[in-house]
């Protein structure tokens, strides 16, 4: 399926008037469902994001982190601070389906684009808002930063080994989910409109996307007399799982171990040393630094391919630790067929992601590159008689 009118989203106009990760994320998931997306971008400068440099590399003048997120989407310069150019920017949302925005709260009631005031000129809208830590609150006005949501979430006292104080997902998990969680809402806002021809408001933030993320161990917080979860000390994996869950140092890399009774791990490893935790299950939480301990010493001893060739075909849940080289190499990565090439005129040509969903078996496929700022004004200007 490489032709975007056959998916299902052919035929939706998205105005993506967001910056960074979250709201573009959004409608990136949009557009590999077959969305059109109109960033509404700045004169000159355009997204912010166009200079967040990951490293030193940068392709056509922006970041590899804009091209990654904004790939095949369209750009429209619009000067908000301009009256003319706010008018022009109304007279496109009266067109639009979906429209996307993640300014700091009060910024856009003051440009008089907020979905009270849009609704009125495009009763059909679906409007997404993503803040940082909603729309009201003590909170409100704080940086909605993806390091400072994760600060505040709780999320970083799940990670690390007990002792270790807070660590930090490697990723910006709060710009994702929230973007995520934004996309399924505006889908959903679009079968309603579907049903009853109105549009609808739906709003996140980076919080409630971290909160909803830690849903599993929050309930069983709030449902067990509140008592905070304890981090293993060594080879911590999860805070409430038991042993042998977690990571381990074999010979010549690391293997990951998930659920498995114990007994059956003292069997296959030979490892008499298991002996007395292999009656009652809850010492396997209680005692289990110790467990990890008497089984990171044994896996230590050989290699990783050894202990898959033991663990594997015993129905262990067990995988080989690979970093991005070593899963470039695998052919299950490969089998997937997730990375592609997209270019564009001015001879950009990035290598990056391709959507993780397949629509009636085939992976949508974007050929274009990332727009430069207001590339396609003048035609979108023409197209819709701005």
């Amino acid at each position: 399926m490489n032709s975007t009118s056959e998916l299902p989203l052919a035929g939706i106009t998205v105005l993506d008037m967001s910056q960074f990760l979250s709201g573009p994320y959004a409608t990136l998931r949009l557009q590999d469902l077959g969305a059109r997306v109109i960033k509404i971008e700045r004169p000159g400068s355009g997204d912010l994001s166009r200079s967040l440099y990951l490293s030193d590399t940068e392709i056509g003048g922006d970041s590899t982190i804009f091209h990654a997120i904004n790939r095949g989407k369209e750009s429209l310069a619009v000067d908000l601070k301009k009256p003319e150019d706010i008018d022009r920017l109304k007279r496109l949302i009266a067109k639009a389906d979906v429209l996307v925005q993640n300014f700091r709260p009060g910024v856009i009631e003051r440009l008089g684009l907020d979905y009270e005031t849009v609704r009125a000129i495009n009763p059909g809208l679906v409007y997404g808002s993503i803040s940082g830590y909603g729309e009201d609150g003590p909170w409100v006005a704080r940086p909605g930063q993806d390091l400072l949501a994760q600060a505040r979430s709780g999320l970083m006292w799940l990670s690390g080994n007990d002792g270790d104080g807070p660590v930090p997902m490697g990723l910006a998990v709060g710009d994702m989910f929230a973007g995520a969680a934004l996309a399924q809402g505006l889908l959903a806002g679009l079968v309603r409109r579907g049903v009853t021809g109105k549009g609808s408001h739906v709003q996140t933030s980076l919080l409630e996307a971290l909160v909803d993320f830690q849903f599993e161990v929050l309930t069983t917080y709030l449902n067990d007399g509140r008592r905070m979860p304890k981090r293993s000390g060594f080879r911590n994996a999860h805070a409430y799982l038991s042993a042998p869950y977690g990571v381990y140092e074999a010979k010549n890399g690391y293997i990951a171990v998930a659920m498995t009774p114990i007994p059956k791990l003292r069997d296959l490893m030979e490892l008499e040393a298991l002996e007395p935790y292999c009656g009652d299950p809850a010492v396997w939480f209680s005692e289990r630094e110790t467990i990890k301990k008497l089984i990171a010493g044994a896996i230590a001893e050989r290699t990783v391919e050894d202990w898959m060739s033991v663990l594997e075909p015993a129905d262990i849940w067990c995988a080989p630790v690979l970093d991005w080289d070593s899963l470039l190499e695998s052919e299950g990565f490969n089998g997937l067929d997730l990375l592609q090439r997209v270019e564009r005129e001015d001879n950009v040509s990035i290598l990056t992601t391709r959507s993780p969903l397949r629509v009636n078996g085939a992976r949508p496929k974007i050929a274009r590159a990332a727009p430069r700022v207001g590339e396609h004004t003048a035609a979108i200007e023409k197209e819709f008689g701005l």
